[in-house]
């Protein structure tokens, strides 16, 4: 059945504005679209639902698949510049653009790179960057060699398609490969790897952006904690001495050298009992971890993400305050996406409410944020805790 034309909330009409695409609709759309609104821009979102988060926010609202480059050109020809929101969108769709003259960053190239996470540690291993040991695997027979190889436990891992702990199968001894070789679907063609488990003290994160001509700017390095593989809660910036912070900086900054990246990208780190830092992998867009910038910054990773891509000089990255605290707000529950506890939340003192505007709450579901900023990390945590504990996404009567 052929593919249906995308489908547009609004007629096609000329530009008096710089127009910003953006693929995907969902919650990183949304605050990316409210920075580039506050800088005059038009937006255009193109997006597989009839609803998302960033909806009411566009110019244009287009319905279609992205992985269809005659949807992605429909996209393309109402704008200056196209940018995702996900590194989901197949990059041959993006280069499909590029070829048609689209400005597209980041570049289709570089999503290649990091969608495939083992083609993005083999890049960032070229490039004389810290990271697991890993390897590919095509049978279990290989898996199991590969973890006696390494030490168990082992993680296997979907070579594309995983996020928030989907994807990702510890191994703790070799009685596991065949069950977590099913789990993954690698008995159904999908390609997996095998990278060593990491004993880490602390997970740590970065927010980098880089420009078209190179130009960096890079954000507090923080600390994020993890709730069933979901961030849960990040800490600006992290409790780590200046040498750790530095490794961190400077990693991120040759990382995203490494592959040509261009905007925001959020770099996730382990840090060891020996003070090593590992890349632990990118994520080329506006990452979760840099929400509490839209508060707790002069420019958002947001803005100088709009900045970036379309070719406008970086914002400072400088903390209005000496520390900030951000708690995700999940789903508990299958239910309504709107939450109780509203009032209370928004009563505490110096706590900011994010709601991304999700129709439907389901169990682990990334429904909003809420960012304090104070003079402590306490300070803030204790903020932004008492906000997130007031509100309770989904049917839980």
């Amino acid at each position: 059945m052929p593919t249906p034309a995308p489908t547009t909330s609004a007629p096609t009409a000329p530009r008096a504005h710089p127009a910003l695409g953006i693929i995907g609709g969902g919650q990183l759309a949304k605050m990316t679209a409210m920075a580039a609104l506050q800088l005059g821009c038009d937006i255009v979102i193109l997006e597989r639902q009839s609803h998302g988060p960033a909806a009411n926010l566009a110019t244009h609202f287009l319905m279609g698949d992205w992985n269809d480059p005659a949807a992605a050109l429909g996209l393309a020809t109402r704008v200056d510049v196209v940018t995702v929101e996900n590194e989901f969108v197949d990059a041959a769709s993006l280069a499909a653009l590029e070829a048609e003259g689209v400005a597209v960053y980041p570049r289709a190239s570089t999503i290649a790179l990091v969608q495939d996470k083992f083609t993005q540690k083999t890049r960032l291993a070229e490039a004389g960057l810290p990271v697991p040991a890993f390897a590919a695997v095509a049978t279990p027979a290989e898996a199991v060699e590969t973890g006696n190889r390494f030490g168990w436990p082992v993680v296997l891992k979907a070579r594309r398609d995983g996020y928030d702990g989907k994807g990702n199968v510890t191994l703790r001894s070799a009685a596991d490969v065949e069950d977590g070789w099913r789990t993954l679907g690698g008995d159904r063609g999908r390609t997996l790897y095998v990278e060593a488990f990491c004993h880490f003290t602390m997970e740590l994160a970065i927010i980098v952006t880089r420009g078209r001509t190179g130009e960096v700017a890079t954000y507090p390095v923080v600390e994020t904690v993890q709730q069933d593989h979901i961030c849960h809660i990040v800490r600006a910036p992290a409790a780590v001495d200046v040498g750790v912070a530095g490794q961190v900086r400077d990693a991120a900054a040759r990382a995203l050298e490494a592959i040509d990246a261009v905007g925001s990208f959020g770099v996730e780190c382990f840090l060891t009992a020996d003070g090593r830092v590992l890349i632990n992998e990118l994520a080329p867009r506006v990452h979760n971890s840099g929400h509490y910038t839209i508060e707790a910054c002069a420019c958002s990773q947001f803005e100088n993400h709009v900045r970036a891509v379309m070719g406008w000089p970086l914002g400072s990255t400088a903390m209005r305050r000496p520390a900030a605290v951000m708690v995700n707000l999940l789903g508990t529950a299958n239910g309504l996406g709107w939450p109780t506890g509203v009032t209370s939340a928004v009563a505490v003192p110096g706590a900011a409410l994010h709601l991304y505007g999700k129709l439907e709450s389901r169990k682990g579901r990334k429904m909003g944020h809420v960012t304090a900023l104070g003079d402590t990390l306490a300070e803030a945590e204790a903020a932004a805790a008492a906000a997130a504990g007031a509100l309770t996404f989904g049917d839980t009567q």
